[in-house]
């Protein structure tokens, strides 16, 4: 079944949902780590995504934050994801791993993480949970702009 090929890519397809609307060293060590399991597509929220379960736009336009991961050479592919259809996505996909930090085990992200993990089940998928970086993200790095404001 998942023989079917979506992207110019060899299997097995890593795939990784991401913002980046602050790229950090945090998605660094993801990217480090997913890389070991194949070739990288990441899944980038649109603006209307991230609104829909962080409840506000993006810093960076979607297509400033494409061009910024652009030229990170492991990723190999970008694809456009339109809020949390993990499940959705890697159906369609057949994706052999799907990549996330450990952060969505509670919040906005954790149903679909379930439904997610019950749908890959159906061809072997694996969801593949890394432990967070501690001390960094997004939402911090904006806290801080707007302190120094």
């Amino acid at each position: 079944m998942r023989k079917k090929v979506f992207f110019d890519l060899k299997r097995p397809y890593v795939f990784i949902p991401m913002s980046a609307d602050f790229f950090h060293h945090g998605h660094v060590n993801l990217l480090v780590k997913a890389k070991k399991f194949g070739n990288i597509i990441v899944g980038l929220m649109t603006n209307a995504g991230i609104k829909s379960y962080k409840k506000r736009f993006p810093f960076f336009n979607y297509y400033q934050r494409k061009k910024v991961l652009e030229e990170i050479k492991c990723i190999k592919k970008i694809i456009p994801l339109n809020g949390l259809e993990y499940a959705k996505t890697a159906k369609k996909y057949q994706l052999d791993y799907f990549v996330h930090g450990n952060d969505w085990v509670k919040g906005p992200q954790s149903k679909e993480r379930q439904i997610l993990i019950r749908t890959m089940k159906e061809w072997n998928g694996k969801v593949l949970e890394f432990k967070y970086t501690k001390n960094v993200s997004s939402t911090k790095i904006k806290k801080k702009f707007n302190k120094i404001k």
